[in-house]
């Protein structure tokens, strides 16, 4: 991500705590740990192997979890953990639908490995492992995807993480279609680099505000991601690994239906619920190349409700300019109105009912691009910098990075906007949502 810049959280010296607490796991069970809201947690392995969502802990080094994380350090052997700070709840659990996900990695391997003996001439033998991970909300999806991912990495394959959450953003902030390859195992801090990611700015935090550019979205994402696959035989056979929204019902699972057909999922993983792995099953058996599996949900899940998700929302677009930890420094900028173009994207002038069919009612275009007036309308708004070269190209370029609106001085017709760095923005073409946040 040019404009980006990755949160980090990273290794802390021995802890000076007297508050050190000491697990041991059995085999196949693991600590599940929800961080409290106002301090870190240190954590490290004393001895034995362990693993957070699929990225092995290393030993005798203490790590740094920041407040309100939640996460779970599994052990497929036995291990000795230690704990320094408060924790909203920790405790061990030795009931895990692991075995179950590690035998889907298993044949995820096995797959790859026959795609890159295949010859690239066979577009079909040499393409490896297409997986969609499909659940409700709060099911446990996007660990499930950084398991398997990083159990790639780990095997040495550059597997193609594609997140169409919208809702939460596992690799950049939330309203954006992104996608990125994932070349080492998932830091379970730091979570996944930006630097390569290729993102398209939806600008809401649910499909349902523009479901029709949603879908195009997704299409944009795919096109290049196609084209990326047939220049690069080894990221072919790494195949993807996509990670879903938890709206399965009505329009969100015509939405899932689109996002299978349109990225080519040959293997859509159902978490934790019959009804919608049946659906599913009934739906795509006439395309006999793609399987469908119904797996465990996590007894470690969290539910969380609108409120919460809301202000993880906030926490994930604070990340994005300050760091996980408060690392990064972000820069004020002054720009003046007529040197920034903002445009939102569906909605516009409505076709008069003259113009149209008997009995037909006028509806606004969802893709049509129509320009904001700068005015305070426009404050605590977070904008997508635009790697369009004109307006025509807005809703089929993706993004440089993203700015938020601190102060609009309608007088001077100034904008005061918070960047990740200093500088002119890579472009002057700004794409506007619904997404806000105000600054604590």
């Amino acid at each position: 991500m040019a404009y980006g810049g990755a949160a980090v959280g990273g290794m802390s010296s021995i802890p000076s705590s007297t508050s050190i607490r000491q697990v041991k796991l059995d085999k196949e069970s693991e600590l599940r740990i929800e961080v409290g809201i106002d301090s870190p947690l240190k954590l490290r392995l004393v001895n034995g192997t362990a693993e957070i969502f699929g990225t092995e802990l290393p030993p005798e080094i203490w790590i740094s979890f920041p407040p309100r994380l939640k996460f779970a350090v599994f052990t497929w052997s036995s291990a000795t953990i230690e704990m320094d700070g408060v924790t909203e709840t920790d405790y061990t659990a030795d009931e895990t639908p692991m075995i179950s996900y590690v035998n889907v990695h298993a044949v995820l391997e096995g797959r790859r490995s026959r795609a890159k003996a295949a010859s690239t001439d066979d577009p079909g033998s040499s393409q490896g492992p297409r997986v969609i991970v499909i659940g409700p909300t709060d099911s446990g999806k996007s660990s499930l995807s950084a398991m398997l991912l990083s159990w790639a990495a780990k095997q040495g394959w550059k597997p193609t993480f594609v997140d169409l959450d919208i809702g939460q953003g596992s690799i950049i902030i939330p309203g954006c279609i992104a996608a990125t390859p994932v070349e080492m195992p998932i830091d379970p801090v730091e979570g996944i680099p930006l630097e390569m990611s290729l993102v398209y700015y939806f600008g809401h935090p649910t499909p349902s505000a523009n479901a029709d550019l949603y879908k195009v979205l997704v299409k944009e994402l795919s096109q290049i991601l196609e084209r990326q696959f047939a220049g690069n035989a080894e990221s072919r056979a790494a195949g993807m690994v996509i990670n879903t929204m938890g709206w399965v019902e009505g329009l969100g699972y015509e939405l899932l239906l689109h996002s299978i057909d349109t990225l080519n999922a040959n293997v859509v993983l159902v978490i934790g619920q019959d009804k919608l792995c049946s659906m599913l099953k009934d739906v795509l058996r006439k395309k006999p190349n793609v399987d469908v599996v119904k797996l465990q949900k996590s007894g470690g899940v969290v539910s969380r409700n609108a409120k919460v998700r809301q202000k993880a929302r906030g926490f994930r677009i604070r990340e994005y300019f300050y760091g996980l930890t408060n690392d990064l420094s972000p820069h004020s900028n002054v720009a003046n109105f007529s040197d920034l173009h903002v445009y939102k994207v569906g909605g516009g002038p409505q076709a008069p009912r003259s113009a149209l069919p008997i009995g037909a009612e006028p509806t606004a275009d969802p893709t049509r691009l129509v320009p904001v007036n700068i005015n305070r309308d426009v404050l605590h708004v977070v904008l997508a910098v635009s790697y369009a070269k004109e307006p025509s190209e807005i809703i089929s370029s993706n993004v440089a990075g993203f700015i938020y609106v601190m102060d609009i001085d309608v007088q001077r017709k100034t904008i005061t906007y918070l960047a990740p760095s200093l500088g002119e923005l890579p472009s002057k073409y700004l794409i506007m949502g619904s997404l806000t946040w105000v600054e604590t």
